[in-house]
């Protein structure tokens, strides 16, 4: 999977790289300020007990 994505990007492999960051960094920002919030009130951390 990842080499197809690798091989749809245009360019050569630093212009496929910087364009991998900037995906990544979107994703990562679309996570923390959008995704993580709305889950938060759902999901507290002492729900779990693993014994």
């Amino acid at each position: 999977m990842y080499a197809a994505l690798w091989r749809l990007l245009p360019g050569p492999w630093w212009v496929r790289l910087i364009i991998l960051l900037v995906l990544l960094a979107g994703a990562l920002y679309g996570l923390f300020f959008y995704v993580f919030p709305w889950v938060s009130p759902y999901v507290t951390p002492g729900e779990i007990d693993l014994e």
